[in-house]
């Protein structure tokens, strides 16, 4: 497989290298799992959720982030048909169910599954999906000699992992993870409270030249201010932050102003994209309005220094805000895929 130079399709797109991969990618990645899963998730048909995927493209986008978990793989290779020269296409499979361990052919078929869906006779980069912290051993002794044969077929060309954040909020399996030389990638979880991975993960990316997706830019409680006030208050009533911030109905207002953030999501994804040793910021949508204005936030400037360092300086020992998991219905689907996995 030849090593293929990425471009925007209208050049509007600030494109980085993805690490040790040498993929020249935009900085803004779709996720195309999440509470959306490409509006599938919120009533959408295939066919918009396809002339999403389509979309994305004409505004630049050349990485898209899917998984056998989100049933949406289909969907992707339906809307990349014809551009597959143009972009990286990432997926996953879980070595896991529950606590439950699964075989290694779970795995490879879970891969070769993904391959006939999108399709394609190779992904640009493979990760293990949610990978969690007493899992690691487990993955490097047994998992990984198992896709690195997979790898020499030439089924996937990289090899990355992801954090299960919501369980793992100190990301004890990235800390770790980051420190071998097995992975090309990793997706870890930072957003304006949840600034962990400054310390614990990105150090060690930056080190091995490891390409970083980010996860929980935004989600969902960065998307409606009021969510944010209401985790402010319980936040402040534990003593996490100071009183007045819980005490104020619009706690991150001081990113809003002429020559700042013109939103709380304008800001979420500005302050993730510039933190050093990210790469790409993934977000996830439903709606053709909403990917336009996250893509136009996320090739912005930086944050004012001064509001990012106050971001710093307020919320940078929290762990855990804004690491919601899926809604009920995207539990259920995925729940639903790996169920079929299993057989």
């Amino acid at each position: 497989m030849t090593l293929l130079p990425l471009h925007t399709l209208d050049g509007s797109m600030d494109t980085v290298t993805l690490g040790r991969t040498g993929l020249k990618v935009g900085v803004a990645g779709l996720g195309c799992g999440g509470f959306s899963r490409l509006g599938l998730a919120t009533g959408k048909t295939e066919a918009e959720a396809v002339a999403l995927v389509k979309r994305a493209l004409d505004l630049g986008v050349t990485l898209f982030d899917t998984a056998a978990a989100y049933g949406t793989e289909g969907v992707v290779g339906q809307g990349l048909a014809g551009s597959r020269d143009k972009v990286v296409i990432a997926t996953k499979g879980f070595m896991n169910d529950g606590d439950t361990l699964l075989p290694t052919g779970k795995l490879v078929a879970s891969l070769d599954s993904s391959l006939k869906l999108l399709p394609t006779d190779h992904v640009d980069v493979f990760q293990l999906h949610g990978v969690r912290a007493a899992h690691y051993d487990h993955a490097v002794k047994v998992f990984l000699p198992v896709l690195k044969r997979e790898q020499e077929k030439g089924k996937f060309r990289f090899l990355g992992i992801t954090e299960s954040a919501a369980s793992d909020h100190s990301a004890q399996m990235l800390s770790r993870a980051v420190k071998d030389d097995h992975w090309d990638t990793a997706m870890l979880a930072f957003n304006l409270m949840h600034q962990h991975a400054r310390k614990a993960v990105l150090p060690g990316t930056m080190a091995k030249r490891i390409g970083t997706l980010v996860m929980f830019a935004v989600r969902n409680i960065f998307a409606k201010p009021e969510r944010v006030a209401k985790a402010m208050k319980e936040l402040a009533n534990e003593g996490k932050v100071p009183k007045a911030l819980g005490d104020d109905p619009n706690p991150l207002g001081f990113l809003i102003h002429e020559g700042g953030a013109t939103s709380l999501t304008d800001a979420a994804y500005r302050f993730a994209r510039y933190e050093p040793g990210i790469d790409v910021v993934l977000f996830g949508t439903g709606d053709v309005k909403h990917m336009e204005t996250n893509i136009a936030s996320l090739n912005k400037p930086p944050l004012p220094a001064a509001d990012r360092q106050k971001l710093i300086d307020l919320f940078s020992h929290l762990l855990g805000v804004g690491l919601e998991g899926a809604t009920p219905a995207v539990r259920a689907e995925a729940e639903r895929l790996r169920a079929a996995q299993k057989m």
